[in-house]
């Protein structure tokens, strides 16, 4: 399909300085806080607003081309679907728009919709379907046009979390089997995990940070990124006494804690909840980093993994940890245990 590259992109708006390459057939998330700039620029790569900067497709400049001819489906926050027109109508409306012949309107009218399993609802009108089968609906007509990009401006927003989990894994299908380069807008860390091979975090009209979600997640770039993907443990340190090259012993909040470390001064700390050890039993090996705590809160995020709240003096730290390590090791509210802060897990900012 094609590479979308942007390189300075500003606008009289909100952006400021945009650079940004999203890969060949890559299903790229930008995620951001309401305000950031995440519409302000898809609408810019579909030439729908001014800007300064460059925009290329493979390599082209498409600064001079009409949105119609950067041939890009867009879905847009509220669907813009025509509620005068049926669901057949609707997707054919890109094809008209374009004078295709009548034969290859039906053709592809009907493949979109046995691909989006819309069968059976071809003369309802939007009014009459339910918020997943307008989504349906919407990106069915965005793809029908064959288009080389595909933009989604949260497209998930206002529906319940069983449909909106149905449709992430259905999105996440189809871009892989049309091998279509794809932008997903998203203000959910967990839409964005879901389904992201990158996402790139947007503030302010800034691009902050881009990288797989697993790097990002574990290794916010700054404070305000580490705020808004939740990141359960920002600590404020004060002291610091150097060790040895690439180590320091800081007082954070009321932990004394070895970090890996060169400067001369600290801030603030970021510790991956992954990357904090749970246990009932002293733990072997160097006595770095172990502390003693109670158990607070017990969260089961997925079947398989669950966030443990243990408070550790006056600070409280999160740990994330398998569902059967909590079982095995009997944990409740309560419960005294050990908690290891591994040295890869500590972030300084």
């Amino acid at each position: 399909m094609t590479e979308i590259k942007l390189e300075n992109i500003s606008n009289s708006y909100i952006l400021r300085n945009v650079s940004l390459t999203v890969h060949n057939k890559e299903f790229f998330v930008l995620l951001g806080p309401t305000g950031a700039g995440k519409t302000t620029l898809l609408n810019v790569i579909a030439g729908l607003t001014n800007y300064e900067g460059r925009v290329y497709f493979d390599g082209e400049s498409v600064d001079k081309l009409p949105p119609h001819k950067r041939q890009i489906g867009y879905v847009f926050q509220n669907l813009a679907l025509f509620p005068h027109l049926d669901v057949s109508q609707n997707i054919a409306y890109g094809l008209k728009v374009r004078k295709e012949g009548r034969e290859k309107i039906s053709q592809v009218t009907k493949e979109m919709i046995k691909l989006m399993k819309l069968k059976g609802l071809e003369h309802r009108f939007p009014n009459s379907l339910s918020g997943g089968e307008r989504q349906r609906v919407a990106l069915a007509r965005a793809l029908a046009i064959k288009p080389k990009i595909l933009l989604l401006d949260e497209p998930l927003n206002n529906l319940d979390e069983r449909t909106r989990k149905y449709l992430r894994l259905e999105f996440k299908y189809l871009q892989r089997k049309l091998g279509i380069t794809t932008i997903f807008v998203t203000h959910d860390l967990k839409e964005a995990q879901e389904i992201g091979d990158r996402i790139g975090v947007i503030f302010k009209g800034e691009l902050q940070q881009t990288g797989k979600v697993k790097k990002v997640v574990s290794n916010p770039k700054n404070k305000e990124i580490a705020e808004f993907l939740g990141s359960d443990n920002i600590l404020t340190c004060e002291k610091i006494n150097a060790l040895r090259k690439g180590l320091i012993e800081a007082l954070c909040q009321d932990l004394k804690l070895v970090i890996p470390y060169e400067k001369e001064r600290i801030g603030k700390i970021i510790i991956s909840p992954r990357e904090i050890y749970i246990s009932t039993y002293n733990i072997p090996g160097p006595k770095i980093n172990i502390f003693r705590g109670i158990v607070t809160e017990i969260n089961h995020v997925t079947d398989s993994v669950a966030k443990v709240k243990v408070k550790v003096g006056r600070t409280e730290l999160t740990a994330e940890t398998a569902s059967e390590i909590i079982e095995n090791l009997k944990l409740g509210r309560g419960s005294r245990v050990y908690a290891k802060i591994k040295l890869k897990g500590i972030r300084a900012i």
